[in-house]
C-alpha cells in the first residue's frame, strides 16, 4: 500500500473512531443512563450478532459483491440448530453441523455467482427467499425451544465480566482480521475487488476463491444464528428478517467501499458499534421507532455519500 492510500486508510479509520467516540459523548450527556456499566455491557451483548455477520459482509463487499441472505441464512442455521439439540445432538457436534449448514448456503451463493454468472444482487436475493422459506417448512412456522442449560452458557456465560456473545464476537474477529491480511486468501479478495480481470489473468483461481469468500459469509451468519438461539433459547424461523441491511450499514459506516478493493473489519467493527450505540441511545431518549428507522437511513445514506465524496477526490 502507497503511503498516500496508507494515509487515507488510517484517516478513514479514525474518522469513524472519532464519530463513535462523539455519538457515546452527545448519548452520555442527554442521558444519565448511557455510561452505566450495565448498559454498556447490554450494548456489547446487541451489537455482537450484527458484528458478526458483518464480518461475511465485510470480505464479500470488499470482493465488489453483496450477500442479501445472510439474514434468511441465519434463520435457516437457526431451525437446524434447533431441530439438532431437540434430536439430542451433542452440543459440539450440533453447532458444527449448523456452521455447515450456513457455509453450504453460502457456497450455494458463490457457485451461481461464479458458474451461474448470476449477479450477486440477484443470486443472494433468490437464496433469501429460499433459506426463509425453508426455515418456515421445517418447522411449519413455528419456533423451536427448550435446550438444555449448557447450550444456553453461549449466551448467558461471562468471563472477565464480558457477556459470552462478546467473547464469540471478538474472536470471530481475531481469527477474521487475520484471514485478511495475513493470508493469500485476503490478498486475493482486495485484488478481486480491485480488478478482477486483472486477478484472474494474474493466474489465480477467481471462482474458486469468490465462493469461498460466500461461504465465509454463509458461516459468521451461522455463528451468529448459534448466539441469537442461546440468546432467545428458541429458534425463531422470522428470526434476521432485515438484519442485512444492518451489517450493510455496518460495513460501509466502517469505511468499506461499495466499489470493492477497499475495507477493514476494525472499520466494521467500530461501524457495528455505532449502529449499536446510535439504537441504544435513540432507546434510552425514547425515541419512536419509526423515527428510529429514518435516523438510521440518514446515517446509511451519509456514509455511502462520504465515501463518493472520497473517491471522487481520490480520482
Amino acid at each position: 500500500m502507497t503511503p498516500p492510500k496508507l494515509a487515507l486508510h488510517h484517516a478513514r479509520q479514525l474518522g469513524t473512531l472519532a464519530g463513535l467516540l462523539l455519538l457515546v459523548t452527545v448519548l452520555a450527556i442527554l442521558s444519565p443512563h448511557f455510561l452505566t456499566p450495565g448498559n454498556l455491557l447490554t450494548v456489547l451483548e446487541q451489537t455482537a450478532i450484527n458484528a458478526i455477520i458483518a464480518v461475511g459482509m465485510t470480505f464479500v463487499i470488499i470482493s465488489a459483491g453483496i450477500d442479501l441472505a445472510v439474514g434468511s441464512v441465519l434463520a435457516l442455521a437457526g431451525i437446524v440448530l434447533g431441530l439438532l439439540l431437540q434430536a439430542g445432538v451433542p452440543v459440539p457436534v450440533a453447532l458444527l453441523l449448523t456452521v455447515g449448514a450456513g457455509g453450504l448456503c453460502g457456497s450455494v451463493n458463490g457457485l451461481l455467482v461464479t458458474l451461474g454468472r448470476l449477479p450477486p444482487f440477484i443470486a443472494t436475493l433468490g437464496m433469501m427467499s429460499m433459506a426463509r422459506g425453508a426455515a418456515l417448512l421445517l418447522t411449519q412456522g413455528r419456533p423451536i425451544s427448550g435446550f438444555d442449560s449448557g447450550f444456553r452458557t453461549l449466551a448467558t456465560g461471562q468471563w472477565l465480566h464480558l457477556p459470552a456473545p462478546t467473547l464469540i464476537m471478538l474472536g470471530v474477529y481475531a481469527a477474521a482480521h487475520f484471514l485478511l491480511t495475513r493470508t493469500r486468501f485476503g490478498l486475493y479478495t482486495y485484488a478481486m475487488g480491485g480488478n478482477e480481470q486483472a486477478t484472474h489473468l494474474a493466474g489465480i483461481n477467481v471462482p474458486f476463491h469468490k465462493t469461498a469468500i460466500y461461504m465465509l459469509s454463509g458461516c459468521t451468519s451461522a455463528v451468529a444464528a448459534i448466539v441469537l438461539t442461546a440468546r432467545l433459547n428458541s429458534a425463531q424461523p422470522i428470526a434476521g428478517i432485515a438484519y442485512e441491511l444492518d451489517a450493510i450499514a455496518a460495513t460501509v459506516i466502517g469505511g468499506t467501499s461499495l466499489m470493492g478493493g477497499q475495507g477493514t473489519l476494525v472499520g466494521t467493527l467500530i461501524g457495528a458499534l455505532i449502529m449499536g450505540v446510535l439504537k441504544n441511545g435513540l432507546n434510552l431518549l425514547g425515541v419512536s421507532s419509526f423515527l428510529q428507522q429514518i435516523i438510521i437511513g440518514g446515517v446509511i445514506i451519509a456514509a455511502v455519500l462520504f465515501d463518493t465524496l472520497v473517491k471522487q477526490r481520490r480520482s
